[in-house]
Protein backbone atom coordinates (compact mmCIF):
# COMPACT_ATOMS: atom_id res chain seq x y z
CA UNK A 1 0.00 0.00 0.00
CA UNK A 2 2.80 2.43 0.83
CA UNK A 3 4.43 1.83 -2.56
CA UNK A 4 1.14 2.18 -4.44
CA UNK A 5 0.19 5.35 -2.59
CA UNK A 6 3.65 6.91 -3.12
CA UNK A 7 3.71 5.94 -6.79
CA UNK A 8 0.45 7.84 -7.22
CA UNK A 9 1.47 11.00 -5.38
CA UNK A 10 0.20 10.22 -1.87
CA UNK A 11 3.04 10.28 0.64
CA UNK A 12 4.07 11.48 4.13
CA UNK A 13 2.90 7.99 5.05
CA UNK A 14 2.64 6.30 8.40
CA UNK A 15 1.82 2.85 9.81
CA UNK A 16 -0.32 2.48 12.90
CA UNK A 17 -4.03 2.31 13.69
CA UNK A 18 -6.89 4.79 13.88
CA UNK A 19 -7.37 7.01 16.94
CA UNK A 20 -10.19 5.95 19.25
CA UNK A 21 -11.53 9.49 19.48
CA UNK A 22 -13.36 11.57 16.89
CA UNK A 23 -10.93 13.74 14.98
CA UNK A 24 -10.51 15.30 11.55
CA UNK A 25 -7.86 16.98 9.47
CA UNK A 26 -8.53 20.55 8.35
CA UNK A 27 -5.53 20.98 6.04
CA UNK A 28 -5.39 17.66 4.14
CA UNK A 29 -7.36 14.77 2.76
CA UNK A 30 -6.22 11.36 4.01
CA UNK A 31 -6.07 7.85 2.57
CA UNK A 32 -6.26 4.87 4.90
CA UNK A 33 -5.23 1.46 3.61
CA UNK A 34 -6.13 -1.47 5.82
CA UNK A 35 -3.03 -3.67 5.55
CA UNK A 36 -4.11 -6.25 8.14
CA UNK A 37 -7.05 -6.93 10.42
CA UNK A 38 -10.32 -5.08 10.53
CA UNK A 39 -11.78 -2.06 12.29
CA UNK A 40 -15.15 -0.43 12.77
CA UNK A 41 -14.81 3.26 11.90
CA UNK A 42 -17.30 6.01 12.62
CA UNK A 43 -17.23 8.55 9.80
CA UNK A 44 -18.85 11.97 10.20
CA UNK A 45 -18.62 12.48 13.96
CA UNK A 46 -20.58 11.02 16.88
CA UNK A 47 -23.79 10.87 14.84
CA UNK A 48 -22.05 9.58 11.72
CA UNK A 49 -22.13 6.18 10.07
CA UNK A 50 -20.07 3.26 11.38
CA UNK A 51 -18.54 1.05 8.70
CA UNK A 52 -16.41 -2.08 8.94
CA UNK A 53 -13.20 -1.91 6.91
CA UNK A 54 -11.01 -4.97 6.42
CA UNK A 55 -7.59 -5.93 5.09
CA UNK A 56 -7.38 -4.81 1.47
CA UNK A 57 -9.84 -1.93 1.83
CA UNK A 58 -8.77 1.61 1.00
CA UNK A 59 -10.70 4.65 2.24
CA UNK A 60 -10.16 8.27 1.21
CA UNK A 61 -11.34 10.73 3.85
CA UNK A 62 -11.93 14.31 2.68
CA UNK A 63 -10.56 17.12 4.82
CA UNK A 64 -13.04 17.97 7.55
CA UNK A 65 -14.66 14.54 7.84
CA UNK A 66 -14.33 13.20 11.38
CA UNK A 67 -13.36 9.58 11.92
CA UNK A 68 -12.95 7.38 15.00
CA UNK A 69 -11.96 3.79 15.77
CA UNK A 70 -14.97 2.02 17.32
CA UNK A 71 -13.32 -1.38 17.76
CA UNK A 72 -10.62 -3.38 16.02
CA UNK A 73 -8.97 -6.77 15.79
CA UNK A 74 -5.63 -7.22 17.53
CA UNK A 75 -3.77 -7.50 14.22
CA UNK A 76 -4.97 -4.17 12.78
CA UNK A 77 -2.39 -2.36 10.67
CA UNK A 78 -3.34 0.83 8.84
CA UNK A 79 -1.21 2.67 6.31
CA UNK A 80 -2.07 6.34 5.93
CA UNK A 81 -0.87 9.00 3.49
CA UNK A 82 -1.76 12.44 2.13
CA UNK A 83 -1.97 13.82 -1.42
CA UNK A 84 1.27 15.45 -2.47
CA UNK A 85 2.80 14.50 0.87
CA UNK A 86 0.77 17.21 2.55
CA UNK A 87 1.23 17.95 6.19
CA UNK A 88 -1.78 17.29 8.39
CA UNK A 89 -3.26 18.49 11.64
CA UNK A 90 -5.52 16.84 14.18
CA UNK A 91 -8.70 18.64 15.16
CA UNK A 92 -11.26 17.39 17.66
CA UNK A 93 -14.12 19.80 17.00
CA UNK A 94 -13.27 22.51 19.51
CA UNK A 95 -15.94 25.21 18.98
CA UNK A 96 -13.27 27.90 19.40
CA UNK A 97 -11.48 26.52 16.31
CA UNK A 98 -14.58 26.20 14.12
CA UNK A 99 -14.16 29.31 11.96
CA UNK A 100 -10.45 28.73 11.32
CA UNK A 101 -10.99 25.01 10.62
CA UNK A 102 -13.85 25.72 8.20
CA UNK A 103 -11.69 28.23 6.34
CA UNK A 104 -8.78 25.78 6.18
CA UNK A 105 -11.00 22.94 4.93
CA UNK A 106 -12.41 25.13 2.16
CA UNK A 107 -8.87 25.90 1.00
CA UNK A 108 -7.80 22.25 0.60
CA UNK A 109 -7.53 21.44 -3.11
CA UNK A 110 -9.06 18.30 -4.57
CA UNK A 111 -6.51 15.51 -4.98
CA UNK A 112 -4.85 15.43 -8.40
CA UNK A 113 -4.46 11.67 -8.29
CA UNK A 114 -6.25 8.59 -7.02
CA UNK A 115 -4.02 6.90 -4.40
CA UNK A 116 -4.24 3.56 -6.25
CA UNK A 117 -4.96 4.47 -9.88
CA UNK A 118 -3.15 7.77 -10.40
CA UNK A 119 -4.42 10.79 -12.35
CA UNK A 120 -7.00 8.81 -14.34
CA UNK A 121 -8.40 6.95 -11.34
CA UNK A 122 -11.91 6.79 -10.01
CA UNK A 123 -11.31 9.31 -7.21
CA UNK A 124 -10.30 12.02 -9.65
CA UNK A 125 -13.27 11.31 -11.93
CA UNK A 126 -15.80 11.12 -9.09
CA UNK A 127 -14.51 14.18 -7.26
CA UNK A 128 -14.65 16.40 -10.36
Amino acid sequence: MERAFAANGWSNSWRNGIFDYHHFHSIAHEVLGIAAGEVRVAFGGPDGQVLMVRAGDVVVIPAGVAHCNKGQTEDLLVVGAYPGGADYDIKRGDPAEHAAAAQAIAAVARPKTDPLEGPDGALVRLWS
